[in-house]
């Protein structure tokens, strides 16, 4: 049953890996990368392709080809695991940590994710937007608590 903690990422079915994804879109966040200390800042604006209500991607089988700047999983583990959020299943498993608590394969996969971690109740999709027109720093977000539900607003200066 509990096969993420039997198998390694790399040994999982096609079925097993896309269960991983508990759907909370925050993949889908538009980041920016500080160049100095190469943090990453998370913003409150979705990729155009993002359903904000599922948190699944509305062309995830040409995702690739669709959109240049969209990263695989497996890419963004091995060279940049910063760039998916803390709570990602697949971060966590690659960091040898467990499932967050609410995740849907430790739950009803019905059950709705808890208030905070999906993106639709906070997030904004750039598809109506100009996104190299926008003040991207506005945007800017950190998220909080202790299961990462808290999201805040940084503010243009992003200091938390």
């Amino acid at each position: 049953m509990d096969f993420w903690k039997r198998k390694k990422l790399e040994e999982m079915s096609r079925e097993e890996w896309e269960s991983l994804c508990d759907g909370c879109g925050r993949c889908c966040l538009v980041k920016m990368e500080e160049e100095e200390t190469n943090r990453i800042y998370y913003t409150r604006l979705a990729c155009e392709f993002l359903d904000l209500e599922s948190g699944r991607c509305r062309i995830y089988a040409e995702r690739f080809s669709s959109k240049a700047e969209c990263l695989a999983i497996c890419d963004c583990l091995k060279n940049h695991p910063d760039w998916l959020p803390p709570s990602c299943a697949y971060r966590c498993l690659h960091e040898g940590r467990d499932l967050p608590f609410w995740h849907p394969l430790l739950q009803n996969p019905h059950t709705k994710l808890p208030p905070g971690i999906g993106v639709g109740d906070w997030a904004f999709s750039v598809r109506e937007m100009d996104l190299y027109a926008l003040d991207l720093e506005a945007h800017l977000i950190s998220f909080g608590g202790a299961d990462g539900s808290e999201v805040r607003l940084l503010g243009e200066d992003g200091d938390e």
